[in-house]
């Protein structure tokens, strides 16, 4: 193997125009998220280049707070232990939904976030470059990468989406507009798996802020709680941004 004080369902749904789901296979390990199947693409028919920054900072993340909108809203979130993973399914968060183009999520956070990537005809990545902001690795494979939910699917159950329905949770599985979807290196998505932001951080600490900020504006946009100890570790996340 080579390389976001109420949810606004309607905003959501203009914005990423969900039309029809197409359900990924998920990883065998780790709560991230999972990769696309294992088929090789084939070779690109009138390709389509990138336009996504490939950058090694948030600025591919949209609806990014500022460190001081983060701090707001950390103290605006309910802080409350986990509740149960009774009757948890990845299932019950279909994802990666079609986009339109024969794109799905997968694909428009790939080709969002790579530099000079070029898609074939349905689609997928075959070649570009991304930085892995968790570990600042730079991959030119796409198949290396996963796309990880910031706020794990897991975690998002035990802190209130088990009261959601469908649809919402379907909408945060697939969330364009928020800081929700980066691709990232598989070992690192699935070393995070379903852990909060107390139990595993970023190995580049120079991420940590971005990390919290995109977070917290996760939690606080879905009006999910947080632990004691993972609003502590937020505060000593925000704490490293300059401002």
């Amino acid at each position: 193997m080579r390389h976001q004080r109420r949810w606004r369902v309607r905003a959501f749904a203009a914005a990423t125009a969900l039309t029809a789901l197409t359900v990924a296979g998920c990883t065998a390990t780790g709560e991230g998220t999972d990769r696309k199947g294992a088929a090789t693409p084939s070779a690109p028919a009138s390709p389509s280049t990138g336009g996504g920054t490939g950058g090694s900072d948030d600025s591919a993340l949209p609806g990014m707070p500022t460190a001081a909108e983060a701090r707001a809203r950390l103290d605006g979130l309910t802080v409350a232990p986990h509740g149960s993973m009774r009757g948890y399914s990845r299932s019950k968060f279909p994802h990666w939904a079609e986009q339109g183009q024969k794109c799905n999520t997968r694909e428009t956070v790939l080709e969002r976030e790579g530099a000079e990537v070029r898609q074939d005809e349905q689609c997928r990545a075959v070649s570009g470059t991304w930085v892995s902001v968790y570990d600042d690795v730079t991959v030119d494979d796409a198949s290396e990468l996963d796309i990880d939910h910031m706020v794990p699917l897991a975690n998002a159950w035990r802190s209130g989406a088990d009261k959601w329905d469908q649809e919402k949770r379907r909408a945060f599985a697939n969330d364009l507009t928020h800081p929700q979807l980066l691709a990232v290196t598989a070992r690192t998505n699935r070393s995070k798996g379903d852990q909060g932001p107390d139990q595993w951080q970023p190995p580049s600490k120079t991420y940590w802020c971005a990390y919290g900020r995109a977070w917290t504006s996760v939690k606080a946009t879905y009006e999910l709680t947080v632990t004691e100890a993972e609003k502590d570790k937020l505060v000593e996340m925000l704490n490293t941004c300059d401002s």
